[in-house]
């Protein structure tokens, strides 16, 4: 099974599926499964390690494909960054919102819709203002709100001190957790297009919505 990068962000589900179909002329007695994850970094690398405990569980190929797509909007990514310098370049943000952004110090919080899509959702003055809004999106989705005791994954981008101070904020709001908040960084391709200064949440929650 090959869990893909989102089809919202990227043709890489699409080349997977090109690749899989080569693959079973050649190899007609083999099952190759591609799922769309609709995820992106440790959002699906969160779902990847559900998967990978499902596999160590003697849950079957099926099995896991079938649970992978029933419950990949349960998959819940915010972030915010604080250098807006590469969401300008790469367009998503105008420049007039770059400039006054900067100027008064407001981060956007984002997040996946149900397509994919990264979405803006709110407009937040203040670095610390920013983070407990992410955490207070948190408590709203996560399964069983509060007491939410599945993992949680948190990446950034050349900003370990913000990332570690989110998931202090995370850590110290739900008890319950399951081990201490994993810490990544994103990986190269992401980070071209976030620049430095992004921390991103993921956590299992409500399913997604696009508004």
């Amino acid at each position: 099974m090959h869990l893909s990068f989102s089809s919202g962000l990227s043709g890489t589900y699409a080349s997977a599926l090109l690749a899989r179909d080569e693959l079973k002329e050649r190899y007609p007695e083999r099952k190759l499964t591609v799922v769309d994850s609709l995820g992106a970094s440790s959002g699906y690398g969160l779902m990847l390690d559900a998967l990978a405990d499902m596999r160590d569980a003697g849950a079957s190929l099926d099995e896991a494909a079938d649970w992978i797509e029933a419950h990949k909007l349960n998959m819940h990514h915010w972030f915010f960054s604080t250098d807006l310098t590469h969401y300008k370049r790469g367009g998503r943000i105008s420049p007039t919102a770059f400039v006054i952004g900067s100027l008064l110090n407001i981060y956007p919080l984002m997040n996946m819709d149900d397509g994919g899509h990264l979405t803006p959702r709110f407009k937040i003055n203040g670095k610390k203002r920013v983070m407990r809004e992410m955490v207070k999106q948190m408590e709203l989705h996560a399964e069983n709100g509060l007491d939410y005791s599945k993992k949680c994954f948190i990446s950034n981008s050349a900003c370990m001190e913000d990332a570690q101070t989110v998931a202090a904020l995370v850590e110290a709001t739900f008890p319950k957790l399951n081990g201490k908040v994993m810490i990544n960084s994103v990986g190269t391709v992401i980070g071209s297009h976030t620049g430095p200064g992004t921390v991103a949440l993921f956590f299992w929650g409500d399913s997604r919505k696009k508004n």
